[in-house]
């Protein structure tokens, strides 16, 4: 379930906090064909590697990352995206404390 409202606006760097040690993740948006979910990295952080069925793409709303992607490594800065495609090895590296938008799209 979402924790966003329909027709308001939004701010994700403001609408979700960071947690020492951890990732917090909210769910923007949930449909059958795609998932939107923000996550706020605390620096050292890691979602190891893994793949998954469909496309994705990552949009860094703050801080720093390293996003790995079939061995290649992208350090990506606010304002940077990178989409990452299905069936293909990828993992985060939070390089500095940093918040990414996640869109997942299924078929």
């Amino acid at each position: 379930m979402s924790q966003f409202e329909h027709s308001h606006k939004s701010n994700f760097k403001k609408n979700i906090d960071y947690a020492e040690n951890g990732i917090v993740s909210k769910r923007v948006l949930e449909k059958s064909t795609g998932n939107i979910t923000l996550f706020a990295f605390d620096k050292g952080q890691k979602l190891s590697e893994h793949s998954a069925p469909f496309d994705a793409l990552i949009q860094v709303v703050e801080g720093k990352a390293t996003i790995t992607i079939d061995k290649e490594p992208f350090l990506l800065e606010a304002g940077e995206s990178i989409i990452m495609p299905a069936n293909i090895p990828h993992a985060v590296d939070a390089t500095e404390k940093f918040k990414m938008l996640l869109t997942m799209i299924k078929g």
